[in-house]
């Protein structure tokens, strides 16, 4: 966003005369370069130059800049035109003449384009990923994917989250979770793995996995966490040597199959922006971390509202 602030205001009539007006163009701009080495010392070691003034369209105002050093570093200015005070601007100036009618007009149509571009991004990751698992109604006015890691601190926090707004829209929305094991967690992809080979069998024996890796978390390490993921499924009604082949023999095509959809999810992720855990899709719309439930709650109303 472009914007227009006085970050510093410079006093120049700390050495020699002060100018009158209708004193010369470059009269002034010497005075401007000496008075600026008094402020700031550190210019003394670089060759600079003060450039011509001109009009500001501002009332007793001028406009100018001086450029530092071999990079050509610029600093844009205002000042007075007695040459009494300089202001360092920060930023273009923007417009801000719009009547009520104008800024409501053009926020409504900003709204519409980002509505726009959050149906698209939600129409094309859906297409990237067709086969997540997910809870909830397929034909929900709402859908929220996120990706998350199973090893993730913040991935914990963010499925407490999940489980409140869920709650409260039991039938409006449609939860899909997505794999994004972050190479620096060690048990994260085995832990993806073993739930994809579990969602093979029945959905619900995947969801019982999510909940357990999230409820266990500091309990599971590399080397038990296939071990604890059979005995959380022992009760999930699905052939656990089927599962066991796909969760830990790296040899067959069901073990391969499942890590093949793990790494299309976090791929599919890092396409659309995704770069850290957990991250949410809220038709579209994403939200990066574990965010609050109010925060959620505001893209999930939004989201209503556009696809009425």
């Amino acid at each position: 966003m472009k914007y227009f602030v006085f970050v510093f205001v410079l006093a120049l009539s700390g050495i020699g005369c002060t100018p009158v007006q209708g004193q010369g163009d470059t009269s002034r701009r010497d005075q401007i370069h000496a008075n600026l080495q008094v402020h700031f010392p550190q210019l003394r070691e670089y060759e600079f130059t003060v450039g011509p003034l001109e009009e500001s369209g501002i009332e007793g105002l001028d406009q100018g800049s001086f450029v530092i050093g071999a990079n050509q570093q610029t600093q844009r200015f205002l000042v007075t035109e007695d040459n009494k005070m300089l202001y360092f601007i920060g930023g273009d100036p923007i417009d801000v003449s719009m009547s009520p009618e104008e800024v409501e007009a053009t926020l409504a149509a900003a709204r519409e384009l980002e509505a726009e571009q959050n149906r698209q991004r939600a129409t094309a990751l859906m297409a990237a990923l067709p086969d997540l698992p997910s809870k909830g109604s397929p034909n929900a006015r709402v859908t929220i994917v996120e990706f998350s890691d199973f090893q993730c601190p913040y991935c914990a926090r963010g499925n407490q989250i999940m489980e409140q707004v869920l709650a409260q829209h039991e039938d409006d929305i449609r939860f899909i979770f997505a794999h994004f094991p972050l190479p620096n967690h060690d048990w994260a992809r085995p832990a993806s793995i073993a739930a994809e080979c579990a969602n093979n069998q029945d959905s619900d024996a995947f969801w019982s996995l999510h909940d357990d890796y999230f409820a266990n978390q500091r309990q599971l390490t590399t080397d038990n966490v296939l071990l604890r993921s059979r005995s959380f499924l022992s009760n999930a009604g699905i052939d656990l040597d089927v599962w066991e082949s796909c969760a830990m023999d790296a040899t067959t095509a069901e073990h391969q199959e499942a890590a093949r959809k793990v790494d299309l999810a976090m791929a599919v992720g890092q396409q659309f922006g995704v770069s850290g855990t957990p991250g949410f899709f809220i038709n579209g719309h994403f939200v990066n971390g574990a965010q609050p439930p109010a925060t959620f709650e505001r893209y999930i109303q939004q989201a209503k509202e556009d696809v009425q």
